[in-house]
């Protein structure tokens, strides 16, 4: 697939570097190429994978199978905003978390309970296809999950049953096995909500190199 990857932060070089290496066409998009080209953390990621092209947000979408929001909840809108009516028809997986770190540590959620970031996110670009997935882990078990060694599960929540298809079969190429559709794109309210608890469990851990594993009693099981 021809895949734009909006972000090119922790989790942006993560996904494009899995999605490089599965063998898509990809492209990362920033505010500015040439100061992203420059650093050096962005530098040394992008020798290791010069098939992907950087581009500014504008433009980025066009032609592009598939979108994957990697930006920070904080600044989603605002560079969306940026892509514009190319992100109408494409599927937008968005991974992004409604952050809010300007009272300290623990960051609150700046949208919860009776609404979410991806569905204002699908308000603000009513003709995109978005699917929320992917938020619940850290960006290195996002594209690698059988490094734990065992089975976990991902969640995926979107109105549009083709596009919610086309991210579980991504999904699944990256090595998830459990993936659970919870619904309609209103679910995602539930996995954004759970950042609360993620971020205290990687406290009380130590560390994030972990995930959510859902074990079904016997009436639920295959």
């Amino acid at each position: 697939m021809k895949i734009t990857v909006l972000g090119t932060g922790g989790v942006g070089r993560a996904v494009a570097g899995r999605l490089d290496d599965l063998g898509h066409d990809v492209t990362m998009a920033t505010r500015d190429p040439a100061a992203t080209a420059a650093r050096d953390e962005h530098a040394a990621w992008a020798d290791t994978h010069p098939g992907v092209r950087l581009a500014a947000f504008a433009g980025s979408a066009a032609g592009a199978d598939l979108v994957v929001n990697a930006l920070g909840g904080d600044v989603v809108l605002a560079n969306l905003a940026l892509v514009g009516d190319d992100l109408d028809g494409r599927v937008l997986l968005d991974l992004s978390n409604p952050l809010d770190h300007s009272q300290g540590f623990p960051p609150r959620l700046f949208v919860k309970d009776d609404d979410s970031l991806a569905e204002q996110v699908q308000r603000a670009h009513p003709r995109a296809r978005v699917v929320k997935s992917l938020n619940t882990m850290n960006n290195a078990l996002m594209v690698d999950p059988a490094s734990l060694g065992e089975d976990t599960s991902v969640f995926v929540s979107g109105d549009d049953a083709e596009a919610k298809a086309t991210v579980t079969d991504l999904l699944r190429s990256m090595g998830h096995t459990d993936v659970i559709d919870l619904g309609g794109l209103e679910t995602a309210r539930g996995p954004e909500m759970f950042l609360a608890l993620w971020i205290r469990t990687a406290v009380a851990l130590g560390g994030s190199d972990f995930n959510i594993k859902v074990v079904r009693g016997p009436s639920l099981r295959d």
